[in-house]
């Protein structure tokens, strides 16, 4: 998403635009496979990734062997420590936090990385397992704040489950159960992975935890594992966040896995080379958690322990914030023409849809608040732009249902009328898709109406009553009812099936 960068090129000062560099945090994840670097911008509920960059170093690889991190793993990584330090200084980089996990925790030379990191110029912390934990659960909540079950964090070293529900993290327990170890176990023989596991899961009082219950994937293995059920599928939307799959899949993947050669799953989009040699082991031990916590469905989260970071050091006033509306609105004031104007449609049009649930509410607002982020598209390109940035937008907070209905609506209200496009046919039903149509058509209304100032919304309303559709407008804006105006008027009557008519406020 371009917000911010779009703010910093448009400051007046120079003031200005350090204020905004001001607000650059960034985290860097020592982790058992990978070594990554994330720098965010844009609102603190929920920041746009502004950098992202990984180096496989694999400092977990040799620790069931040796328990040690190897010389090259070490060298690896600190290499890309160096590097990211570097980085983060030339960005103006003005909250950096560092963090490493299983592999350093568990190596017997791990305190070498942390003493030699330090020497770089870099404090690491080193997370306990249920500081991990905490992090991967609060990533999931901060990304799906309804969310109610378990969360799987599965890393190269470790495997934390965490308990979630009410907006909380509650139980967690972290396992030596990393895809970088599973080899070793699996090659014990059929059933060896399932009876360790039981045996953990039992040493951990965690035998007996709360069955049936959605099961949140979290980590590379799992997200890579889904992109590859999503191409099996042939499934419309690739936007890997809150993507869903039965639970019965998991099995399915297992077999999968062992049969596809790695050149057919290199050609799978997304799904990077270096993830390829974990898929086996990572969909066996989803299997087995599987049926082991008998879950009831799989959700996959994009967010994890780096989000929840962020979102655990929150003021708990910014954590009560609608993921999906922080973001929209910053996108919409970004890109749109009139600050504020989002806002003032979404109570102008609101009193004509008095029958939606919270839900739709939701996403009906959002729509209101990106109403204006297509004006420098292509005229003849406007509706296919809305599409676009609704359903491959980086939105949380919104389900597949959810962004077929903003894009229907964004489609309809940059001139696609109650037309559908055929994507979305296969992303929700039918209702919600002409109820989102409805909104499009309406907002497209007020947007002709007002030329994105407030007063024509401030002082005029659209009334129902008796099978007509009236826009009232006071005596000062009568002038404004052209015949542009008439023309959206009619057609969003028409739609709702009423005739339409104008009127002056007494």
């Amino acid at each position: 998403m371009a917000s911010i960068r779009t703010f910093l090129r448009t400051a007046t000062t120079r003031d200005e635009a350090a204020s905004v560099v001001e607000t650059r945090s960034a985290i860097i994840d020592i982790g058992s496979n990978s070594v990554r670097l994330v720098v965010y911008d844009g609102p603190r509920r929920i920041p746009f990734i502004l950098f992202n960059e990984k180096v496989m170093a694999g400092l977990g690889a040799s620790l069931g062997k040796t328990g040690m991190i190897e010389p090259a793993a070490m060298k690896r990584s600190l290499g890309a420590l160096a590097r990211y330090k570097h980085l983060c200084e030339e960005m103006g980089v003005a909250s950096l936090r560092c963090v490493a996990t299983a592999a350093v925790r568990d190596a017997t030379n791990g305190t070498e990385l942390l003493r030699r990191a330090k020497a770089i110029g870099l404090d690491v912390e080193l997370l306990s397992g249920a500081q991990e934990g905490a992090a991967s659960g609060y990533g999931v909540l901060s990304a799906i704040p309804h969310a109610n079950g378990i969360v799987g964090d599965l890393g190269g070293g470790s495997l934390e489950l965490v308990r979630i529900r009410d907006g909380q993290v509650h139980e967690i327990t972290s396992l030596p159960l990393g895809v970088l170890r599973l080899p070793e176990v699996r090659a014990k023989g059929n059933g060896a992975l399932e009876r360790h596991v039981k045996k953990l899961l039992k040493k951990a009082g965690w035998d007996a935890v709360e069955q049936g219950l959605p099961f949140y994937l979290v980590g590379g293995s799992w997200r890579s594992l889904a992109r590859l059920d999503m191409h099996l599928n042939h499934f419309a939307l690739p936007v890997i966040h809150h993507y869903e799959m039965t639970a019965a899949r998991a099995a399915h993947l297992v077999r999968v896995t062992s049969q596809m050669h790695r050149e057919t799953l290199k050609n799978v989009p997304a799904l990077t080379g270096s993830r390829i040699p974990t898929l086996p082991g990572a969909a066996a031990l989803l299997s087995v958690m599987v049926r082991q916590l008998k879950s009831s469905r799989l959700i996959v989260s994009a967010y994890g322990l780096r989000e929840g970071l962020l979102f655990e050091a929150l003021p708990k006033d910014i954590r009560l914030e609608d993921p999906l509306l922080a973001a929209v609105e910053a996108e919409g004031e970004a890109q749109g023409r009139f600050p504020g104007h989002g806002d003032l449609i979404e109570n102008w049009i609101a009193p004509l849809f008095l029958e939606d649930g919270e839900k739709w509410r939701r996403i009906r607002r959002a729509a209101c608040l990106l109403a204006d982020v297509g004006w420098r598209a292509n005229p003849d390109f406007r509706s296919e732009r809305g599409v676009e940035i609704a359903l491959h937008g980086n939105w949380v907070g919104i389900d597949v249902e959810g962004r077929a209905m903003l894009a229907q609506a964004l489609h309809s209200n940059f001139g696609g009328g109650t037309q559908t496009p055929a994507e979305l046919t296969r992303l929700a039903g039918a209702d919600a898709l002409r109820r989102a149509a409805l909104w499009g058509m309406a907002i497209r209304l007020g947007q002709r109406l007002s030329g994105g100032v407030e007063g024509p919304l401030l002082g005029g309303r659209l009334d129902v009553e008796d099978g007509t559709l009236t826009l009232v407008l006071p005596a000062r804006h009568e002038d404004l009812y052209g015949e542009a105006v008439e023309r959206r008027l009619r057609s969003l009557a028409q739609a709702l099936g009423l005739r339409y008519a104008m009127a002056v406020a007494a």
